[in-house]
């Protein structure tokens, strides 16, 4: 009798939630979509493009250090600029400002520092997409590795900076080196190299107060993978690997070309790549939305979880993706969103099969000479605001092999500029 109450519950609460559905999508075909991007960097250009294209009302909520860059402002309807940043309470009571005359339907963080803020958003005002706890596996990094271990995901040993027992217990136990991390950083800023353990406790007392947002973790010795993804309704309909030349951590401070290059199906480690992607998404909790996620293949070709991210991969990863496969996760984000907020599915475009490689450094000019740069297989380059990148396209991994090192020479070179690394994030 109980269990027979508790179905006929289930299934007025769903008939309830179908209701409400289908007065939103009534409500819907009256209107265009609204969609409010949030972005404390300049960045996603292709993304608000696609929302003007699939004919969505686009409102870019952005920082006012930021109003004068060259954003697609045709392709905007509304425009607002925050004068302190998305500091809170100020963030919730602008957009809440903002939703006193808009049917907000949608809230997409264009960068990984503004996932957080969203999610707080999407909380306060009962919108849908990731809330803050799923959020936090994703931005930060303790707490994204905790869950990867819960879920039976190969993770680094590492240690929260926490307890100073339990941190010493962890120096004795794992040998070095170790790398002490920020927890909500992006990328590899403010990552610290350890060899010994008092080079450890030396950066752990210079960090006073913060020292519970760090976490210390076994250095890994090996190739740092990274795999970019498309899921919806919990399932991935596109995820593509690439392999770094050199890790993030070592151009970031040591200086150097950065580079990315897409991975053969016939490199041993490809499939691997794909089952452990997968196995960290279904960890993570994620139902809809992109990901970049980064893995090691250590020696013996155990491949570790190191991170994962909600968002387009930056270092313009994203035209990396869209050379090798025709497939650009900026401009897919707005569509899978779209497509959920229809009650549509999501169809995913064609995939080409192709392999591609990434070059990019700091210039020595604002804008660099790349006309030498001009192999049939180069597809893009970017020169100015004193960087230079190259993007080449080919049907074969060698021949892309043969363009990176070729290429990565000639910035080194004639182009690379090396500056100090940075504690923070740069606008």
């Amino acid at each position: 009798m109980e269990q027979n109450r508790a179905q006929q519950g289930e299934s007025t609460m769903c008939a309830k939630r179908n209701r409400n559905r289908g007065r939103e999508l009534l409500s819907l075909m009256d209107r265009k979509p609204i969609f409010l991007l949030m972005s404390s960097f300049f960045k996603g250009g292709t993304l608000i493009e696609e929302c003007k294209a699939l004919g969505i009302h686009t409102i870019l909520l952005t920082v006012e250090s930021l109003k004068d860059k060259a954003w697609p402002w045709h392709a905007i309807d509304e425009k607002f600029f925050m004068p302190l940043g998305f500091e809170q309470p100020g963030i919730t009571h602008a957009v809440s400002f903002l939703a006193r005359t808009r049917e907000i339907d949608r809230i997409i963080p264009l960068d990984d520092f503004d996932v957080e803020v969203a999610a707080g958003l999407r909380e306060h005002l009962r919108s849908p997409g990731m809330g803050d706890t799923t959020a936090r596996f994703f931005r930060d990094k303790l707490a994204m590795r905790v869950q990867a271990r819960d879920e039976g995901v190969p993770v680094p040993d590492f240690v929260h900076v926490l307890n100073y027992d339990q941190i010493n217990e962890y120096l004795n136990r794992v040998p070095g080196p170790w790398v002490l991390k920020p927890r909500s950083q992006a990328g590899s800023i403010g990552i610290k190299k350890c060899h010994n353990s008092q080079e450890v406790w030396d950066h752990i007392n210079k960090l006073g107060d913060e020292q519970s947002e760090h976490l210390i973790e076994k250095y890994v010795p090996g190739d740092v993978f990274h795999v970019d993804s498309i899921v919806f309704d919990n399932k991935i309909h596109f995820a593509l690997s690439s392999r770094y030349h050199t890790p993030p951590f070592d151009v970031w401070n040591g200086g150097g070309v950065f580079a990315s290059q897409t991975v053969d199906p016939k490199h041993p480690a490809y499939q691997g790549l794909l089952d452990a992607n997968e196995q960290v998404i279904k960890a993570m909790r994620l139902v809809r939305g992109v990901t970049h996620a980064e893995f090691i293949r250590a020696e013996d070709g155990t491949i570790y979880f190191l991170e994962m991210a909600a968002r387009v991969g930056g270092a313009h990863i994203d035209r990396l993706v869209e050379a090798a496969s025709g497939i650009n996760p900026w401009r897919e984000w707005p569509r899978l969103e779209l497509a959920y907020l229809k009650k549509e599915k999501y169809k995913l475009p064609k995939i080409k099969k192709n392999q591609a490689g990434l070059v990019i450094c700091l210039s020595r000019n604002e804008h660099p000479d790349l006309s030498s740069y001009n192999a049939p297989e180069v597809v893009w380059k970017l020169a100015e605001e004193f960087h230079a990148a190259v993007i080449v396209s080919a049907a074969k991994s060698s021949r892309v092999d043969e363009l990176l090192d070729e290429y990565t020479r000639k910035l080194s070179k004639d182009v690379l500029a090396v500056a100090p690394p940075t504690e923070t994030a740069v606008h």
